[in-house]
């Protein structure tokens, strides 16, 4: 039996968790700001993300994953940007190459880390939100503060590099798409 030409790692479901998490921005009219939560108990500066719960979608996980730890509610922002996914229509063989799409919700970045001494795998996959306007804020979860920061003090107060990351790439598809 042939072994795979491609460079390929398998898990099995006790082997990884999926997690989602959005970048959170109040694209209201003169505002630009994203939000950050401080994760109280270490004095970090995060993008807010958790765990999908069994059946819950990864747009679902992100979406109340920025519920709990922010306390407002958000709705999925469409963005332009270059996929390798193939268009909704696909109508025959399309080549396995990056196109942009403009008003896409898809996940605009994963993060794979290896975690308990590479035992186990976490998949994080990266959304863009808005704030709903018309939505006041609820309670949080307790060991969170949300605050929303412009996006050069956001990016100066993250904690992690590989979040600034995330947020550069964020701030740049939402700069170069339309708003709502």
């Amino acid at each position: 039996m042939a072994a795979s030409k491609y460079n390929t790692s398998q898990f099995t479901s006790e082997e990884f968790v999926e997690s989602s998490g959005a970048v959170l921005f109040d694209l209201s009219p003169a505002k630009s700001k994203v939000c950050l939560i401080h994760y109280i108990a270490e004095d970090e500066w995060l993008l807010a993300k958790g765990r999908r719960n069994c059946g819950e979608t990864r747009q679902e996980a992100a979406l109340r994953e920025v519920r709990e730890e922010t306390g407002y509610a958000c709705h999925l922002h469409p963005v332009t940007m270059s996929t390798r996914a193939p268009p909704m229509a696909e109508t025959g063989y399309i080549a396995d190459q990056a196109r942009t799409f403009s008003d896409l919700t898809e996940p605009f970045m994963l993060t794979i880390r290896r975690m308990d001494g590479n035992s186990s795998t976490k998949l994080i996959w990266w959304y863009i939100a808005a704030k709903d306007s018309a939505v006041e804020k609820a309670s949080g979860e307790a060991e969170f503060e949300a605050e929303f920061l412009s996006w050069d003090e956001a990016l100066q107060r993250l904690t992690f590099q590989d979040d600034r990351k995330i947020l550069e790439r964020a701030i740049e598809l939402v700069e170069n798409s339309p708003r709502e």
